[in-house]
């Protein structure tokens, strides 16, 4: 069982209340996923720390994005293997694999196996499952 559980009524209110953009809830809570180039994070590149819209945890470092040109923010590692989980999606007619957060289970995004060195994944990840912190 996640260690943050919520309904879809009280994930709304608390997207809301940290005016996150308006896809967050579907893209976290229904694994929607935003268009491409609409994220305000994929053409990000200020220093700090990527987290869980939902929850606060932790994902990403900013040292480790790079430009994928897929239009989604990606990321060659996340900041600790135990901040996201993986799951195998079979929606849309193909085999992919799916990251969420693992206190959560917020849907972020997915990863891929054609990223840069030195892990060779591509954490495609949706702007709107994520809130940047910079660094102070």
């Amino acid at each position: 069982m996640r260690s943050i559980q919520k309904t879809d009524d009280e994930w709304r209110a608390l997207l809301n209340a940290k005016g996150a953009e308006p896809v967050a809830f579907q893209v976290t809570r229904k694994a929607a996923t935003e268009r491409p180039y609409s994220g305000k994070y994929e053409n990000h590149w200020t220093s700090g720390e990527y987290h869980c819209v939902c929850c606060g945890n932790k994902l990403f470092d900013s040292e480790t994005k790079f430009d994928a040109g897929c239009g989604w923010p990606s990321f060659y590692q996340a900041a600790d293997k135990k901040a996201i989980e993986e799951h195998v999606d079979r929606a849309h007619g193909m085999t992919r694999t799916e990251t969420l957060c693992s206190q959560c289970g917020a849907h972020l995004g997915h990863v891929f196996p054609d990223g840069p060195q030195p892990t060779g994944l591509r954490y495609c990840m949706n702007s709107a499952s994520l809130e940047f912190k910079p660094k102070d």
